[in-house]
């Protein structure tokens, strides 16, 4: 019995000693144990007052990448999304082998391209009209547009993007649906 609380005595001395941030650990506390013990706790302290917690945006609209929706296949569930200066889209790999990349953006606005079969949001800082593709199925008519606000300046720049394949048609076809 007596030696359960001399280990409990010994940790609670070396809370003690860490919490008031003073003085050596005198000769009476097993230096081999605990030195050991108080450097893994001051690194883990470190890292965890280290880390920040990363703020977590609802999304305003969720885009599902898809093979097939009714009798359409390699789509995004919306083809045309409006949203305002601040919003955020997310856009799921509902099923595999899609991403999401900016091909024609308002300008000062930085591209992305995602990875294959990767969640990816954005939250949308400037006005203007956002093309935007899955790589391996544009060719398929895989492309979709995002109006964000009421500017429509940059337009024509997304107008004169060059798409190949599917693309070209569906991209007329949602020009017109503008």
């Amino acid at each position: 019995m007596k030696e359960p609380i001399r280990s409990m005595t010994k940790k609670l001395v070396i809370w003690v000693i860490i919490l008031n941030g003073v003085g050596k650990i005198t000769e009476k506390i097993n230096m081999k144990f605990y030195l050991p013990f108080f450097i893994v706790v001051m690194m883990i302290t470190v890292l965890l007052s280290s880390v920040r917690a990363e703020e977590v945006v609802e999304p305003t609209l969720v885009i599902e990448m898809l093979n097939k929706k009714g009798k359409q296949k390699m789509i995004f569930s919306e083809e045309i999304a409006r949203v305002q200066v601040g919003d955020t889209i997310s856009w799921v790999p509902t099923s595999k082998g899609h991403n999401v990349q900016f091909v024609s953006v308002p300008e000062g606005v930085e591209k992305i391209k995602s990875k294959l079969s990767k969640e990816v949001s954005y939250t949308f800082e400037t006005e203007g009209v956002y093309l935007y593709l899955c790589t391996p199925h544009a060719g398929m008519g895989m492309i979709g547009l995002v109006f964000v606000g009421d500017s429509l300046e940059n337009l024509d720049s997304v107008k004169k993007h060059k798409l190949m394949g599917k693309s070209k048609k569906k991209f007329k076809k949602l020009l017109k649906n503008i």
